[in-house]
């Protein structure tokens, strides 16, 4: 009787722990990095190299796929945007030009705008599997003698998953995310060749 009684409660405090698990609100840390190669298109000239985050919450959706806050994914503006920077001044180095931060007349300039940055629950088909969605969106902006270009560079990623992703799974899928848009804005010809005009 007191083992069944034990055996009941273990069991109440594990589907506790289970469900406090998969309700907690994420903040996640990236880092990401740009992996691609870059036109070579400079020859040391100066770009002014800005980064901006355009997203309209810190919050990118929610493990549960409901407006539950417990459950809530949040990256950091002030956290992410350093991170894009140092990859945007990287990008602009390796591709000839020498990146600053101060803006003058007549300088080139790009600005790297994080446009939105979602997660969400899909619905796989499968039974007992569960999937994330993620989409990411960049926009360069480069301005040259009069001239601007606009790119803009969508990543999107579907996971499945029949448990849900932890924090460390779900900061190693959203890096992945931005690496992919950071290799495709960079390695966009039309920029290098603006910015070099």
């Amino acid at each position: 009787m007191r083992r069944r009684h034990f055996l009941h409660l273990s069991g109440a405090l594990l589907t506790s722990i289970l469900l406090v698990g998969c309700a907690s609100p994420q903040y996640l840390q990236l880092s990401p990095e740009r992996s691609a190669s870059v036109p070579q298109t400079g020859a040391g000239q100066q770009v002014t190299v800005i980064t901006a985050d355009a997203r309209e919450s810190e919050v990118i959706g929610t493990r549960s796929g409901g407006n539950m806050s417990t459950a809530q994914i949040t990256v950091s503006s002030h956290e992410l945007i350093p991170q894009l920077q140092a990859e945007a001044e990287r990008a602009v180095r390796d591709m000839g030009f020498t990146p600053t931060r101060d803006a003058a007349q007549g300088r080139p300039s790009v600005t790297l705008e994080l446009s939105s940055l979602n997660y969400a629950k899909g619905e796989s088909g499968q039974p007992l599997i569960d999937e994330a969605r993620l989409e990411g969106v960049f926009r360069a902006i480069a301005q040259n003698k009069g001239t601007t270009y606009t790119g803009t560079y969508t990543s999107r990623r579907t996971q499945g998953y029949a448990i849900k992703p932890g924090e460390d799974a779900n900061t190693r899928m959203l890096n992945d995310l931005l690496n992919d848009g950071l290799n495709r804005a960079f390695s966009d010809p039309e920029l290098g060749r603006l910015l070099a005009r």
